[in-house]
């Protein structure tokens, strides 16, 4: 079975965020082998990856990167020659995530309604359901 992951780099998040793209960005992805040596080697020559979230799919890697297209925004890594060809790096709004997380409590029938603090993990739940459905 594959697992699907996203993984965050925080030295990527801060070029992304000097150019002008968003600090919230993400490798998303599909990994049929172990994880940890995927990681370890990098993407769009960074190695500080960590893993934020993952979860076992029966779903190939091009069907993932479909589904999340159609729906967030990929950075073309033509376009910025320091993905190196990364693909499935994403640009999410925060705002995406927090209207996310405010229908889900709302479906749940929570009735109180905190301010959202957003973190990596609660973008990376967003990505990977998001994914899958």
């Amino acid at each position: 079975m594959a697992t699907l992951y996203v993984a965050r780099s925080s030295k990527l998040s801060k070029w992304a965020s000097d150019v002008g793209l968003s600090k919230n960005i993400y490798k998303v992805g599909v990994a049929e082998e172990a994880l940890k040596p995927l990681v370890a080697a990098g993407w769009a020559g960074e190695t500080d990856w960590i893993v934020v979230k993952k979860q076992e799919v029966d779903i190939g890697e091009d069907e993932v990167i479909a589904r999340l297209a159609a729906k967030e925004k990929m950075i073309d890594p033509n376009f910025y020659p320091k993905l190196k060809g990364a693909r499935g790096v994403f640009k999410v709004p925060p705002a995406h995530v927090e209207d996310h997380i405010v229908v889900n409590r709302a479906m749940a029938g929570e009735q109180s309604i905190d301010p959202v603090k957003l973190k990596p993990a609660d973008f990376a739940s967003y990505l990977i359901h998001n994914a899958l459905h």
